[in-house]
C-alpha cells in the first residue's frame, strides 16, 4: 500500500508496474526486477563498472527551505549502501546532498536505509539518490518501498523526531556516564510498513569497563497523576548484556524525583522493544528517557531505535489498572502478590517467550496440585453501586489448570478490605490465549479495587500466563446522542473485539439501511483497531426517528454478532434554516438561512425527428436526469460568509439538509457557479444573498471523514517551539487539524 504522505508517486515508490520513476545518475543502468514487498516490483540498479553507482528520481519534488524532510528505502545487495536527498534550486542546479551513513554491512535480505535533513537556503526542489559502491561490472543492487516527505514520527510521542529516530544527528542525546554517543546504520530487516523504524540508530559505546548510560536531552512536560510509557528498540551487544531503558521524572527546578527502569531479557542480539511505565508524581513537571548497559566491557555498543515517551495505553477504555500492572513489561510481578497458596509469580523470560501484548506476561507457577489466590495491587476509581468488570487474558504455559476464578476485591478509602466478589470460574483449555472476565457491583464505601485470581493447578509444576489485565466500569455497549447544535448524531461503541470487522448501518423508519461514513469511507467490514469507537454521523437526516445497526464479523468475514442502538432524533430548531455539509470534511458544515428553495428542473436528453406525412414527431428519449435548481440563501455575518466560501471552495459533493415538511429530501449535490450579492443598505451590512446552482449527485462512497488521525495538541507542542513556527507551517486551523502543511 502507498506510504502515507509520500511525495513520490506510487510507481516511483513501489517500482510497480515499472521503473519509469528512476534514472541513472552515475555508473549504472536501471532495470525492473521482481521480488519486492511493497508490490511485486523492485528497482535493479546494475553497475557499468567497478566503483560507486548512483540512481536518482526522474522528477524533482517541491520543498520549503528550512523544513526537515526524510527519505528511506528498503534495499538488498552484495555491498553496503547509502541513501541521500539531493537539494536543488529553482533552476534545477544542485545545492548540496544530505547523505545517510553507509550501512555497517552488506545483506542480500531486505533492510532499511534512511536519512533526514533540513532543506538548505535556496532549495525549492529535491530528488532521492540511491548509492552503492560495487566491486565489479554488472553487479545488481535492489531497492524498493522508497519514501520522500515530511518526517514520519510516532503519533503521541513527547520526544521530537530527531530524538526518536536519530536520522539527522545525535543532538537529542548526551552521555551520562562512561559513554560516547554516535550514529550507526546496522543491517536490520524491518516490516515493510514499519515506517518509523530503520536506518540510523543511536549508538552508545562504553568507554571503559563498568556501567554506561545515555540520556535524552529533551524535557517534555508531563501532567502529575498521569501514567506515561517509555519504549525503544534495544540492540544489546551480547546475549549476556544487561541492557535497560528508564523513564525519569523531574520537578520544576530540574531535579530528578522518580524513575522506573525496565531491563531487557534478550533472546539474542537483535532489536527488541523494551517498555517502562510510571505514574507521574504530584510534583513532576517534565520527563526524559535514559538507556544503558550495566557491567559493560570497554568498547561494547548498545543501539537504540524508535525511542518514544507517550501516555500509557489502557487495555479497555476507562480501565483503572496501570499499564505496568496490566502488562508485566518491566520485570517481576508488577505489584501482584500471592495472597494464599504455593504459587510463585514472575515475569516470563526471555523477551518474546510468552506474551499476548508487548513482549512479556505474568508467569504463575504452582509446584503442587492445589489452589492459590493471586492478587493485583489496589487501584483508585471504584464507586459504590456501580458495575465493574475484571478481565484477564490467560494461557496455559505448562501442565494443566482445573480452575481459574476471576474476582474483584474491594477496599474503602482507608484501605480496609471489603471482601471479594463471587467471581466466575473457568476451566482452562490448553493452546490459545483466552479472555476471562467477571462483573460485580461495588459495595457501599468502595473507592478502590483489585483484580483477584483463584487458580487451581491440575498437575505439579503447572504454569499459567496472564497478560493484558483490565478493570473498568461497565458502560452501555452502544449509546447514541444527538448533537443538535452541530448537526450530527454521536454513536459510541464499546467493548469491541480487536481485529474483527465492523459494519454500521443507519436504519430509517421504513426499515431502509444506509451505511455510515468512517475515516476510510463507508463503514463496511472495516477492521476494528480499538475496543472503543466514537462515530460522528454528520449525514443523519433531520427530524427523523432512527436507530443504528452494528454488525461484527470475525476476521474471516463470518457474522459473529449484531447490536442495535436506541432510537434517536436529530433536530434543527429553526425551520427557516438548513445545513450544507461536506461529508468528508464535517468541520466545514454551515447552517444558513433559506430565502427560497429551488424550482426544480429535470433535464432529459431527447432527439426529435419529423417523419414526412405524419402529424406527430418521433421523439427518442434518454433517462430523465436528477434535479437541478437554484437554492437561494442568506449569510448573516462575515464569519458565516467566510465559512460558506471555505465549504464551497473544494468543489466536493455536498449534502443539503432541510427540516421535514419543507418539501425537499436530503440531497447530495454539486454546486456550479455561485452568486454572492449584497442585500442593499449601507456598505457595512454583513448580510449576503447567495444563489447556489445545485445539481443532484450520488452519495460519495469512497470518501472518508478527514480528521487528526490520532494527533493531539501535544504533538503540535512537541514539533513546534512557538506559535509563530506553527503559523509559518500551517495556513489555517483546519490545516493544523489535518496536518496539511504549506508547500
Amino acid at each position: 500500500m502507498p506510504i502515507p504522505g509520500n511525495l513520490l508517486s506510487a510507481t516511483t515508490e513501489s517500482i510497480d508496474p515499472n521503473q519509469s520513476g528512476w534514472t541513472p545518475k552515475l555508473n549504472c543502468t536501471i532495470l525492473w526486477a521482481t521480488g519486492g514487498r511493497n508490490g511485486p516490483g523492485a528497482l535493479n540498479v546494475k553497475s557499468v563498472a567497478a566503483g560507486e553507482m548512483q540512481a536518482r528520481t526522474v522528477s524533482s519534488y517541491p520543498v520549503v527551505a528550512g523544513t526537515v524532510y526524510e527519505t528511506f528505502s528498503d534495499t538488498a545487495g552484495a555491498v553496503a549502501e547509502r541513501i541521500g536527498i539531493r537539494w536543488l534550486n529553482s533552476s534545477g542546479t544542485e545545492i548540496s546532498i544530505t547523505w545517510s551513513l553507509t550501512t555497517a554491512g552488506a545483506s542480500a535480505s531486505w533492510h532499511r536505509v534512511s536519512v533526514a535533513g533540513q532543506a538548505p537556503v535556496g532549495a525549492t526542489q529535491a530528488q532521492v539518490l540511491l548509492s552503492s559502491t560495487e566491486l565489479g561490472a554488472a553487479v545488481p543492487h535492489y531497492w524498493e518501498n522508497i519514501y520522500l516527505g515530511l518526517p514520519i514520527r510516532t503519533t503521541g510521542n513527547l520526544l521530537p523526531f530527531n530524538t526518536e529516530s536519530t536520522e539527522i544527528d545525535t543532538s537529542g542525546w548526551t552521555a551520562v556516564v562512561n559513554a560516547t554517543v554516535s550514529r550507526q546504520v546496522p543491517v536490520v530487516s524491518w516490516a515493510v510498513d514499519a515506517y518509523t523504524a530503520g536506518g540510523h540508530t543511536l549508538a552508545m559505546t562504553a568507554v571503559a569497563a563498568g556501567n554506561a548510560s545515555v540520556l535524552a536531552v529533551d524535557r517534555p512536560t508531563v501532567t502529575p497523576g498521569v501514567e506515561y510509557l517509555a519504549y525503544a528498540y534495544l540492540n544489546p551487544p551480547t546475549l549476556a548484556a544487561v541492557a535497560w531503558i528508564e523513564l525519569r521524572y523531574y520537578d520544576a527546578t530540574g531535579n530528578q524525583i522518580a524513575a522506573q527502569r525496565s531491563t531487557l531479557a534478550p533472546p539474542g542480539t537483535g532489536m527488541y522493544r523494551q517498555r517502562a511505565s510510571l505514574v507521574a508524581p504530584a510534583n513532576a513537571a517534565t520527563c526524559s528517557v535514559a538507556a544503558g548497559l550495566d557491567g559493560a566491557s570497554a568498547g561494547q555498543v548498545l543501539r537504540l531505535e524508535t525511542v518514544v515517551v507517550t501516555v500509557a495505553p489502557k487495555f479497555a477504555a476507562g480501565s483503572i489498572i496501570t499499564y505496568s500492572a496490566a502488562s508485566f513489561e518491566q520485570g517481576g510481578p508488577a505489584g501482584w502478590t500471592t495472597a494464599s497458596g504455593v504459587a510463585t509469580l514472575d515475569r516470563t523470560t526471555p523477551w518474546g517467550a510468552a506474551w499476548f501484548e508487548g513482549s512479556y506476561a505474568l508467569a504463575i507457577t504452582s509446584t503442587t496440585v492445589t489452589a492459590s489466590t493471586i492478587r493485583s495491587g489496589r487501584f483508585a476509581g471504584a464507586a459504590a453501586g456501580l458495575n465493574f468488570r475484571a478481565q484477564v487474558i490467560a494461557h496455559v504455559g505448562a501442565g494443566s489448570w482445573t480452575g481459574v476464578a476471576v474476582k474483584i476485591r474491594w477496599y474503602d478509602a482507608a484501605n480496609t478490605d471489603l471482601g471479594a466478589s463471587v467471581g466466575v470460574n473457568y476451566v482452562m483449555p490448553s493452546g490459545s490465549w483466552y479472555i476471562l472476565n467477571s462483573d460485580a457491583i461495588a459495595p457501599a464505601g468502595a473507592t478502590q479495587a483489585a483484580v483477584e485470581l483463584v487458580v487451581t493447578s491440575g498437575a505439579t509444576n503447572s504454569v499459567l500466563h496472564i497478560d493484558q489485565v483490565a478493570l473498568w466500569q461497565v458502560m452501555p455497549q452502544t449509546a447514541v446522542v444527538p448533537v443538535d447544535g452541530d448537526g450530527y448524531i454521536q454513536l459510541t461503541l464499546r467493548e469491541l473485539t480487536l481485529d474483527s470487522l465492523l459494519t454500521v448501518y443507519r436504519v430509517a423508519p421504513d426499515g431502509s439501511r444506509t451505511l455510515v461514513r468512517g475515516p476510510s469511507g463507508l463503514l463496511s467490514l472495516n477492521v476494528i483497531t480499538s475496543d472503543l469507537m466514537i462515530i460522528e454521523d454528520h449525514e443523519a437526516p433531520l427530524g427523523v426517528q432512527l436507530y443504528y445497526r452494528i454488525e461484527i464479523y470475525n476476521p474471516s468475514g463470518t457474522l459473529a454478532g449484531t447490536r442495535t442502538s436506541a432510537l434517536v432524533t436529530l433536530t434543527l430548531a429553526d425551520i427557516n434554516e438548513c445545513w450544507i455539509k461536506d461529508p468528508g470534511n464535517p468541520q466545514r458544515g454551515c447552517r444558513v438561512l433559506v430565502q427560497h428553495a429551488p424550482d426544480w428542473l429535470r433535464p432529459v436528453e431527447q432527439s426529435a425527428y419529423v417523419v414526412r406525412g405524419r402529424r406527430n414527431k418521433v421523439v427518442l428519449s434518454g433517462q430523465r436526469q436528477g434535479l437541478e435548481g437554484d437554492l437561494a440563501i442568506w449569510t448573516r455575518t462575515d464569519d458565516e460568509r467566510a465559512a460558506l466560501h471555505l465549504l464551497l471552495d473544494s468543489g466536493n459533493v455536498l449534502l443539503w439538509q432541510a427540516n421535514p415538511g419543507m418539501g425537499v429530501d436530503d440531497m447530495y449535490v454539486t454546486v456550479a457557479q455561485i452568486i454572492e450579492a449584497r442585500t442593499g443598505g449601507v456598505a457595512q451590512e454583513p448580510w449576503r444573498a447567495w444563489t447556489l446552482p445545485l445539481v443532484q449527485a450520488d452519495m460519495p462512497v469512497t470518501t472518508g471523514v478527514n480528521g487528526a488521525q490520532g494527533r493531539t495538541w501535544q504533538d503540535i507542542l512537541t514539533q513546534f517551539a512557538t506559535w509563530g513556527d506553527v503559523r509559518n507551517v500551517y495556513a489555517t486551523w483546519e490545516d493544523v487539524l489535518l496536518d496539511r502543511r504549506r508547500g
